[in-house]
């Protein structure tokens, strides 16, 4: 009878959390939309108090707005706070690909080749999901290799951000990054060529940061 703990209250707070951000990121909750703790809260089948500590971390990260008294809703998708997200984003991982490519062992330049796989198909036949989680697995080799926890989780901060405009250049036909800076990159970290990771990587994350929001969501 040991082995049954009671679920702690900080598993529900994340559970909320990334039913959430991942509701808002993939649009089921589109921009402008007014969240209210006690509906998403019996949605999600937990008590009101996750759901109001997810709504909090969400303000901070920038994916909920928040008027005291008022109203809790959906941020607008604005080409300014995109690309100060991905500029952000984008240092941190051209840190961690200078840190682990000296450490990268023939298994992990393999996951990243599967991982581009993936993504190139993928993108092919326009599967968004499929194409942005191997888009995360390819890059999160160099994340787990390198070691850094601040770094990783400055990027699981405002990737989500970035993830929104993605998603919906992606509907619209287009895509935000290319396997064939995915190959470049790989390439490199299987020649153990730290400048050349680190100079695609940036290539890749500059294509991020020029992004432009659709034109009826610029403004706050």
């Amino acid at each position: 009878m040991n082995a049954m703990q009671p679920v702690r209250r900080t598993l529900l707070r994340d559970r909320a959390y990334e039913a959430l951000r991942d509701a808002i990121v993939a649009g089921e909750i589109e921009p402008g939309t007014v969240v209210r703790d006690a509906d998403l809260a019996e949605r999600l089948g937990l008590s009101r108090a996750p759901v109001r500590e997810a709504f909090s971390r969400l303000v901070d990260e920038g994916l909920l707005e928040s008027k005291p008294q008022s109203y809790t809703r959906v941020t607008p998708v604005v080409a300014s706070d995109v690309r100060d997200a991905a500029s952000v984003v984008g240092a941190m991982h051209e840190l961690v690909t200078r840190v682990a490519v000296p450490r990268l062992f023939a298994a992990d330049v393999e996951s990243m080749r599967s991982a581009n796989e993936r993504f190139a198909q993928a993108v092919q036949v326009g599967d968004v999901d499929t194409a942005l989680r191997a888009d995360d697995e390819l890059h999160d080799v160099l994340v787990r290799v390198s070691g850094n926890r601040a770094a990783a989780a400055t990027i699981a901060r405002y990737t989500p951000l970035i993830r929104r405009l993605e998603r919906r250049r992606f509907g619209q036909g287009g895509n935000c990054r290319s396997a064939g800076l995915h190959e470049q990159l790989i390439d490199a970290c299987a020649a153990a060529d730290v400048d050349e990771a680190v100079r695609v990587t940036a290539e890749i994350w500059r294509s991020l940061a020029g992004m432009d929001a659709p034109d009826d969501e610029e403004a706050h």
